[in-house]
């Protein structure tokens, strides 16, 4: 057992059982390219896990596969939604079990990449029965968050709802922004609806998790070199085709990392300079988010579950063959 990866429990999946490997972690740390690499090698289907590539309008800002990446190997809910379609973790999470099932049945291994932590819960762990929220209740919920600022949101939410604050990032938009509307929606704290048991995962299948957390350096530097390479590989030109679509102000495709801060210079608000300066900050900021998340919420090993590896550094190819192994060894 290497130094870089570890395993943190195991146990076998049970007869019967389909095998699918997730591959977990913030962004920036290679998930994508180590999705395409074992799917090249255990003839694999490689199935999205990430809330904003679901969207097919920003292929270079959300750096999603590349043409040639997904000629190499299947690729399933990339770009399958149009950028102000609504996706919640519960339709991804249908859609990605229905994609599970086509390509066991293709005799293909299914790998779910992503860094959208709760889609990945969802999967593995099951949902609670959080009812739908009326467009209008999450248009006011927009509103009233443009008003008071997402400080004032928050403070509302303390008086409202303080079992709910006091679990959240009062600094996260959506999160407060989900908290309010759900409590509006539904007359209880959404922690009263997380406290429910949760539907519980597919029987049917066993989850071998490997998650990218390399050191804290490492992923900033990552952050700016990717954001700055995302820039001249023609991320403007994205968001301006974007904004000429004229989709909604809360459409979901609006909230990929930097698309604010280069729509900002596209305005002539700043200069494209400083807007690569402030995506980059934006990134680092989002990427610590989905560490902090992983490090405390990771599934563990146990119902669906069935081995789990923490992967100290970022994807590199001299890591496929300990990768390899210890799917094979699985499965």
């Amino acid at each position: 057992m290497s130094e870089t990866v570890v395993e943190a429990d195991r146990q076998p999946p049970a007869d019967g059982q389909i095998p699918v490997v997730v591959i977990a972690g913030p962004t920036a740390t290679g998930k994508s390219t180590l999705a395409v690499d074992l799917a090249d090698a255990l003839h694999g289907t490689v199935v999205n896990a990430d809330s904003i590539q679901v969207y097919r309008d920003l292929r270079v800002l959300t750096a999603r596969p590349s043409p040639a990446e997904e000629a190499r190997v299947p690729h399933r809910l990339y770009g399958v939604l149009d950028g102000d379609d609504r996706c919640s973790a519960g339709a991804w999470c249908d859609m990605a079990l229905a994609e599970i099932g086509l390509a066991r049945a293709q005799g293909r291994l299914p790998i779910v990449v992503g860094g959208t932590g709760l889609y990945l819960r969802a999967l593995v762990e099951g949902l609670n029965a959080i009812p739908a929220i009326p467009d209008e209740t999450r248009r006011a919920t927009i509103e009233l968050r443009e008003t008071l600022g997402t400080a004032g949101l928050f403070e509302q939410l303390e008086r409202w709802d303080p079992k709910t604050a006091r679990r959240i990032d009062p600094h996260n938009p959506q999160r407060v922004m989900r908290a309010w509307e759900v409590m509006v929606a539904t007359g209880r704290p959404l922690a009263d609806w997380q406290d429910e048991p949760a539907s519980g995962p597919p029987a049917d299948v066993a989850f071998q998790i490997f998650c990218l957390m390399p050191p804290r350096d490492t992923l900033y530097a990552g952050c700016d070199d990717r954001f700055a390479a995302m820039v001249a590989d023609g991320a403007v030109d994205e968001v301006r085709r974007v904004i000429d679509l004229g989709l909604p102000p809360d459409a979901p495709v609006h909230k990929a990392i930097g698309f604010a801060e280069l729509a900002a210079c596209l305005t002539g608000l700043v200069t494209l300079s400083d807007a690569i300066a402030a995506g980059q900050g934006a990134t680092r900021r989002y990427a610590k988010r989905q560490r902090t998340w992983f490090r405390h919420q990771l599934p563990t090993v146990g119902g669906s579950v069935h081995s789990s590896y923490v992967v100290q550094e970022k994807y590199s190819k001299r890591l496929l063959s300990e990768f390899l192994s210890k799917i094979r060894n699985c499965h």
